[in-house]
Protein backbone atom coordinates (compact mmCIF):
# COMPACT_ATOMS: atom_id res chain seq x y z
CA UNK A 1 0.00 0.00 0.00
CA UNK A 2 1.37 3.39 -0.90
CA UNK A 3 2.14 5.59 1.92
CA UNK A 4 -0.78 8.52 2.62
CA UNK A 5 -0.39 11.78 3.77
CA UNK A 6 -2.16 12.48 7.19
CA UNK A 7 -2.86 16.07 7.89
CA UNK A 8 -1.49 17.50 11.31
CA UNK A 9 -4.72 17.42 13.15
CA UNK A 10 -5.24 13.68 11.76
CA UNK A 11 -1.96 12.65 13.24
CA UNK A 12 -2.84 14.55 16.17
CA UNK A 13 -5.77 12.82 17.32
CA UNK A 14 -4.50 9.65 16.31
CA UNK A 15 -1.36 10.11 18.75
CA UNK A 16 -3.85 11.25 21.24
CA UNK A 17 -5.64 7.54 20.71
CA UNK A 18 -2.47 5.66 20.39
CA UNK A 19 -1.48 6.97 23.52
CA UNK A 20 -4.15 6.15 25.47
CA UNK A 21 -4.48 4.02 28.36
CA UNK A 22 -8.46 3.78 29.04
CA UNK A 23 -9.83 2.49 25.54
CA UNK A 24 -9.95 -0.69 24.06
CA UNK A 25 -6.18 -2.27 23.04
CA UNK A 26 -7.24 -3.47 19.65
CA UNK A 27 -8.77 0.53 18.84
CA UNK A 28 -4.98 1.65 20.62
CA UNK A 29 -3.10 -0.74 17.95
CA UNK A 30 -4.96 0.14 15.17
CA UNK A 31 -3.75 3.76 15.64
CA UNK A 32 -0.58 2.62 15.97
CA UNK A 33 -0.63 0.91 12.80
CA UNK A 34 -2.48 4.27 11.00
CA UNK A 35 0.14 6.15 11.90
CA UNK A 36 3.13 4.39 9.93
CA UNK A 37 0.92 5.15 6.70
CA UNK A 38 3.00 8.46 6.42
CA UNK A 39 6.58 6.62 6.22
CA UNK A 40 7.33 4.30 3.88
CA UNK A 41 6.94 1.07 5.92
CA UNK A 42 5.10 -1.78 4.12
CA UNK A 43 2.50 -3.71 5.49
CA UNK A 44 4.51 -6.68 6.06
CA UNK A 45 8.03 -4.37 7.45
CA UNK A 46 4.84 -3.11 10.07
CA UNK A 47 3.14 -6.48 11.15
CA UNK A 48 6.61 -8.32 11.29
CA UNK A 49 7.33 -4.89 13.75
CA UNK A 50 4.36 -4.71 15.79
CA UNK A 51 4.43 -8.54 15.99
CA UNK A 52 1.00 -8.79 14.03
CA UNK A 53 -0.03 -10.55 10.91
CA UNK A 54 -0.13 -8.88 7.70
CA UNK A 55 -4.06 -8.84 7.37
CA UNK A 56 -4.47 -7.13 10.29
CA UNK A 57 -2.25 -4.17 9.17
CA UNK A 58 -3.71 -3.56 5.57
CA UNK A 59 -7.36 -4.23 7.26
CA UNK A 60 -6.28 -1.31 9.95
CA UNK A 61 -5.07 0.81 7.04
CA UNK A 62 -8.06 0.14 4.91
CA UNK A 63 -11.15 0.61 7.45
CA UNK A 64 -9.13 3.73 7.97
CA UNK A 65 -8.96 4.89 4.38
CA UNK A 66 -12.55 4.38 4.15
CA UNK A 67 -14.00 5.49 7.14
CA UNK A 68 -11.75 7.95 8.91
CA UNK A 69 -10.95 7.38 12.81
CA UNK A 70 -14.88 5.95 12.70
CA UNK A 71 -12.97 2.69 10.77
CA UNK A 72 -10.49 2.17 13.78
CA UNK A 73 -13.68 0.47 15.50
CA UNK A 74 -14.95 -2.84 15.06
CA UNK A 75 -17.42 -3.69 13.37
CA UNK A 76 -20.62 -6.30 14.92
CA UNK A 77 -19.35 -9.51 13.74
CA UNK A 78 -21.70 -12.31 12.90
CA UNK A 79 -22.44 -14.32 15.49
CA UNK A 80 -25.46 -16.04 17.24
CA UNK A 81 -28.67 -13.54 17.79
CA UNK A 82 -29.81 -12.80 21.50
CA UNK A 83 -32.29 -15.68 22.93
CA UNK A 84 -34.13 -13.55 24.83
CA UNK A 85 -35.36 -9.42 24.31
CA UNK A 86 -34.95 -6.51 26.64
CA UNK A 87 -38.79 -7.00 27.92
CA UNK A 88 -37.78 -10.40 29.32
CA UNK A 89 -34.41 -8.94 31.17
CA UNK A 90 -37.29 -6.49 32.45
CA UNK A 91 -39.58 -8.67 33.31
CA UNK A 92 -37.04 -10.96 35.80
CA UNK A 93 -35.95 -7.09 37.24
CA UNK A 94 -39.58 -5.81 38.01
CA UNK A 95 -40.14 -9.64 39.43
CA UNK A 96 -37.22 -9.62 41.41
CA UNK A 97 -37.82 -5.86 43.42
CA UNK A 98 -41.51 -5.30 42.95
CA UNK A 99 -43.17 -8.94 44.06
CA UNK A 100 -43.39 -11.63 46.67
CA UNK A 101 -42.56 -14.97 44.78
CA UNK A 102 -45.06 -16.97 43.51
CA UNK A 103 -44.55 -20.06 46.07
CA UNK A 104 -45.67 -17.42 48.98
CA UNK A 105 -42.09 -17.10 50.27
CA UNK A 106 -40.78 -13.49 50.71
CA UNK A 107 -38.15 -13.12 47.88
CA UNK A 108 -37.06 -14.50 45.35
CA UNK A 109 -34.74 -17.56 44.38
CA UNK A 110 -32.69 -17.58 40.73
CA UNK A 111 -34.86 -21.20 40.63
CA UNK A 112 -38.22 -19.78 41.77
CA UNK A 113 -38.13 -16.85 38.73
CA UNK A 114 -36.64 -18.82 36.07
CA UNK A 115 -39.37 -21.32 36.66
CA UNK A 116 -42.39 -18.36 36.75
CA UNK A 117 -41.36 -16.52 33.83
CA UNK A 118 -40.14 -20.13 31.97
CA UNK A 119 -36.41 -19.75 31.51
CA UNK A 120 -33.17 -21.25 32.24
CA UNK A 121 -32.02 -21.21 35.91
CA UNK A 122 -28.64 -20.11 34.79
CA UNK A 123 -29.81 -17.41 32.86
CA UNK A 124 -32.10 -15.88 35.42
CA UNK A 125 -28.95 -16.40 37.53
CA UNK A 126 -26.74 -14.61 35.64
CA UNK A 127 -29.36 -11.70 34.63
CA UNK A 128 -29.29 -11.55 38.92
CA UNK A 129 -25.79 -10.92 38.90
CA UNK A 130 -25.43 -8.72 35.90
CA UNK A 131 -27.48 -6.23 37.79
CA UNK A 132 -26.28 -7.28 41.29
CA UNK A 133 -29.40 -8.03 42.21
CA UNK A 134 -29.71 -9.95 45.65
CA UNK A 135 -33.82 -9.93 46.78
CA UNK A 136 -32.86 -11.96 49.60
CA UNK A 137 -30.79 -8.86 50.91
CA UNK A 138 -33.48 -6.07 50.38
CA UNK A 139 -33.95 -4.18 53.21
CA UNK A 140 -37.81 -4.96 53.50
CA UNK A 141 -39.69 -7.38 51.90
CA UNK A 142 -42.15 -7.07 49.35
CA UNK A 143 -46.21 -7.75 49.97
CA UNK A 144 -47.32 -7.20 46.58
CA UNK A 145 -48.66 -9.43 44.04
CA UNK A 146 -47.76 -9.55 40.20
Amino acid sequence: MPPQVLSDDEVQQLQSIANSRSLPHSIVQRAQIVLTYGSSVTNTANSRRMGLTGMTVSWSRKHYLDLGLRGLHEELRPGRPRTYEDDKVAEVIHRALQSKAADGSTWWTARSIAAAIAISKSTAHRWLQTFSLQPHQQKSHRYAEV
